[in-house]
């Protein structure tokens, strides 16, 4: 088969993506552009380059995954079933599907957690994570704003687990609790960046919420704290949990690699709690 014939083959596959792709930016945006006028954080006009930007990002970083995950995914599942002992893969293999999907969901967070932190920490994935933090304004889109490269990465953190311990594989079953930790992960996280000033001060120490995130897009000086994208338990087990009672001043990195020491916490200006 040549190139042109391959290309054409997979154009069905690839236009049904980019159709959904498109739905689902519809909707999004039906749901956050009011909720972002009424209830926003901060006034802001969004930069018509920048939009466009995060626009072709949106596409890229939900289609670059499927075409490059599945390999390495595959060759992880079959390492587990060689390493891990048979009692472990049968038991999880043998879970009723919701337990399944929460024990899958709380391990996968622990994984993105720490891909998250490790594309802060050492300095050549911060080059690649970087894009997502450049951003001086925060809002929904912000969430897609990714290199593939810190995309690809911090995924397999998050799902190596999954399909090491039996929790994913081959099959309808095995495919539908990565996809699952993938969207939930992924609509709450449009949520945890976008520009709306809603707090949830009951829930706030067990869910991360807009205000949480927004201290992580913060310039510099607290862009080392809140890795979790929906459990902030983990920053308070690991030490970097950080949630001031007002919203942060302003967004971005001040250089293209963290400043040493960042992590500590430090005097900012902040805009007033509503």
């Amino acid at each position: 088969m040549s190139l042109l014939q391959s290309i054409l083959s997979h154009l069905p596959g690839f236009a049904t993506d980019v159709f959904r792709l498109c739905l689902w930016l519809v909707l999004l945006t039906a749901l956050f552009a009011p909720l972002e006028r009424w209830f926003a954080v901060r006034d802001q006009k969004l930069d018509k380059r920048a939009l466009v930007q995060d626009l072709g990002f949106y596409f890229l970083s939900s289609l670059t995954p499927a075409l490059v995950m599945g390999f390495p995914l595959a060759l992880i599942a079959e390492l587990g079933r060689g390493i891990l002992p048979a009692a472990v893969l049968q038991t999880t293999a043998s879970l009723p599907l919701l337990p399944r999907l929460l024990l899958a969901f709380v391990i996968g967070e622990v994984g993105f957690y720490w891909g998250h932190r490790l594309s802060h920490e050492i300095p050549w994935l911060w080059r690649f994570h970087a894009v997502h933090h450049r951003p001086q304004q925060m809002y929904y889109l912000v969430n897609t704003r990714a290199h593939p490269v810190d995309l690809v990465l911090t995924r397999l953190f998050g799902l190596t687990p999954l399909y090491l311990f039996g929790l994913a594989g081959p099959g309808a079953a095995g495919t539908a609790t990565p996809v699952a930790v993938i969207l939930i992960g992924t609509v709450w996280g449009f949520f945890i960046h976008s520009n709306v000033r809603f707090r949830f001060r009951p829930l706030e120490w067990v869910l991360a919420t807009p205000v949480f995130h927004h201290w992580h897009h913060s310039r510099v000086d607290h862009i080392n704290r809140n890795y979790a994208s929906t459990f902030p338990l983990l920053d308070r087990l690991f030490g970097t949990y950080y949630l001031p009672q007002a919203w942060p001043a302003d967004y971005g990195v001040a250089s293209d690699l963290p400043e040493e020491g960042a992590v500590e916490v430090t005097k900012v200006n902040t805009v007033d709690s509503r």
